[in-house]
């Protein structure tokens, strides 16, 4: 008599790992916005391998100094900066990212009570599009509820569905029968040139 065991549930990390698996080849330039414990910066370290280039983004030197770790030890390197993902635009040129990773929420493992806010993740994803090249795409995972509440989550969605269906397609993707405030993800991809 077999036990049944039940699979691992598929989280919002899953689909955004299997995106960029998919999305980001050797030789590209890519951010990862919110660096947190390091492992979508390894993850496109892995990905872009020597030929490419990642820069990572975080405003807390424990986010920091655990990617630089975790990186080191893997053998991995990347360009790793102290500062807030809405000046993301000082570190590449507009038009060379193939992607862009965001996690929205607070750094896992840190302290609930500092997490990303509405207004500087809105400037950040202005940034991150105005780096993106045609074909490129940004990669978000949204965490709400708790001490940051559904504010940030709230101004995100809105902005995301604003953007001009001419030149960018956005995927939202949720966990419907999930309870709670399950995190979701989001995928948007650069279509064509932006037109004045």
């Amino acid at each position: 008599m077999s036990k049944h065991h039940p699979q691992r549930q598929l989280g919002v990390l899953d689909i955004a790992h299997k995106f960029l698996r998919e999305h980001v080849k050797p030789g590209d330039i890519c951010i990862d916005a919110t660096a947190g414990r390091g492992f979508d910066t390894k993850l496109l370290c892995e990905l872009t391998g020597e030929t490419g280039k990642v820069i990572a983004f975080d405003i807390q030197p424990d986010a920091i100094a655990s990617t630089e770790k975790l990186l080191a030890e893997n053998g991995l390197t990347a360009e790793l900066h102290l500062e807030s993902h809405a000046n993301m635009a000082n570190y590449a040129a507009a038009g060379t990212v193939s992607c862009a990773v965001f996690n929205f929420g607070w750094l896992p493992g840190g302290d609930h009570a500092v997490f990303t806010h509405a207004d500087s993740s809105i400037a950040a994803l202005d940034a991150a599009l105005s780096l993106l090249r045609v074909g490129g795409a940004l990669c978000l995972c949204i965490y709400y509820g708790g001490a940051n509440g559904y504010s940030e989550r709230d101004a995100l969605t809105a902005y995301l569905a604003a953007l001009d269906s001419r030149f960018y397609t956005v995927l939202e993707m949720r966990f419907p029968n999930r309870t709670g405030d399950p995190p979701f993800a989001v995928i948007v991809t650069k279509d064509s040139e932006v037109q004045a």
